[in-house]
């Protein structure tokens, strides 16, 4: 099954206005809502309207009700995906060819000793708010990084804050994958020690992260990680895909307050 993953972007002016598709108001409280949160609501119901198009769903479906589609709509979606969407399998010497371009991707064994300052994102929050507090304390321990551990022990959400916003040494498996995506597997040029440069955005909220040291992993052969390689390839073509579907289904079906083209990987997975 495809589902759809939402971007980390922000984009004020957006979040000023409803967030609808055709005229159907996708959100009761679109404000509260990120712009990555607009745009995966808004792909939802465009793949929604497309499966109706194609037969694959009742016309009689329930619009999406807070945002939340039916149980029907999500398989006729995962339908229509497999059906407008296919997915070639990479050959090998395009796989070889990506092993090599990012080796640190499938290091194993990586450790990654860290700390941060989390701004939590709670029912009711003022999320614009709260990511250009999050952005002004990015700044400002990017350029004091010395004064990291007493702003986490102030600042911080996260009970870590009491010891400076510490994390101690982190494997993979010890961290959501979004926040794990962040800081494991990274090429040579993103590899950073310090402060991270951006925001890293998780389930849990926004966090600005201190990276202290890295301990690589042990490097697989191209045979032991083929296949995840290959299932890599096959996640960019999924999401080059899906962003021009999305784009098609957009010219057909006004998308109000949420801007699908400012992904550079869609809302999706």
């Amino acid at each position: 099954m495809h589902t759809l993953r939402s971007c980390s972007s922000s984009d004020a002016a957006s979040a000023a206005r409803p967030l609808r598709v055709g005229d159907a108001l996708l959100h009761p409280q679109p404000e509260q809502l990120n712009e990555a949160e607009r745009r995966q609501l808004a792909s939802l119901a465009l793949l929604r309207l497309a499966a109706i198009e194609d037969g694959l769903l009742s016309a009689d479906d329930p619009p999406p009700s807070d945002g939340v589609i039916s149980e029907a709509a999500a398989d006729a979606i995962d339908r229509w995906l497999e059906q407008a969407i296919p997915v070639p399998d990479p050959d090998e010497a395009a796989c070889r060819r990506f092993f090599a371009a990012h080796p640190a991707r499938y290091a194993q064994g990586e450790r990654v000793q860290a700390r941060h300052i989390l701004f939590a994102v709670t029912p009711g929050v003022d999320v614009q708010a709260l990511r250009q507090r999050a952005e002004q304390v990015l700044v400002a321990v990017r350029a004091a990084p010395e004064t990291f551990a007493e702003v986490a022990r102030t600042t911080s959400n996260c009970p870590s804050g009491e010891q400076g916003g510490e994390l101690g040494w982190l494997r993979a498996e010890d961290c959501a994958p979004e926040f794990a995506r962040e800081l494991f597997g990274q090429d040579e040029a993103q590899a950073h020690i310090g402060v991270l440069p951006r925001l890293v955005h998780s389930r849990f909220g926004l966090h600005v992260v201190e990276v202290q040291a890295r301990e690589a992993g042990v490097q697989p052969t191209f045979e032991q990680v083929q296949q995840a390689v290959a299932q890599s390839l096959r996640q960019q073509a999924f999401a080059t895909a899906l962003k021009q579907a999305c784009a098609v289904l957009a010219a057909r079906h006004e998308v109000v307050g949420a801007d699908l083209d400012a992904a550079t990987s869609p809302l999706l997975q």
